[in-house]
């Protein structure tokens, strides 16, 4: 093998490993499974190629009613009541604003049909997810525990 075949190889191989590097790159700390305070539902947080992050419902300890998948019954939207709850996005658009803190995001509670203001906060392995109308100390929190998605 020659000197040029050589220099050619390495440079094949540094190319090859740069367009790897992204590929390694950090999630962030709120993505992931996360199970509700009820322990009746996970949700999996991820970024969006916006940048913005979401999260949809993966597992649910009753997925069923009536033998048949749990809808989106009490929304609003006739069309979406058709929809199953696993699966469902409930947060949505949320920005990182500092280390630990996410906010201009919502939150859908399929219990109720409602989208409230959401604010999330990491905690080591807890998320405190406060749901607000208006001010955000007007508001409820729950605090969801990180775990993994098993069925």
């Amino acid at each position: 093998m020659g000197l040029n075949n050589i220099f050619k190889t390495m440079l094949i191989l540094l190319c090859a490993f740069l367009f790897a590097i992204p590929s390694f790159a950090q999630k962030d700390k709120i993505e992931g499974v996360w199970l509700n305070e009820e322990g009746t539902g996970k949700v999996k947080i991820y970024k969006a190629k916006n940048g913005k992050f979401y999260g949809k419902i993966v597992w649910l300890k009753e997925p069923l009613r009536d033998g048949k998948p749990k809808l989106d019954i009490e929304n609003p939207d006739e069309e979406k009541q058709k929809e199953p709850i696993l699966g469902l996005l409930i947060l949505k658009g949320f920005e990182k604003d500092g280390d630990d803190e996410y906010e201009d995001g919502t939150i859908y509670d399929p219990k109720n049909g409602k989208t409230y203001s959401c604010v999330i906060t990491h905690n080591g392995d807890k998320l405190d997810v406060r749901g607000y109308i208006g001010f955000s100390w007007i508001g409820r929190t729950t605090v969801w525990t990180k775990t993994t998605f098993e069925e």
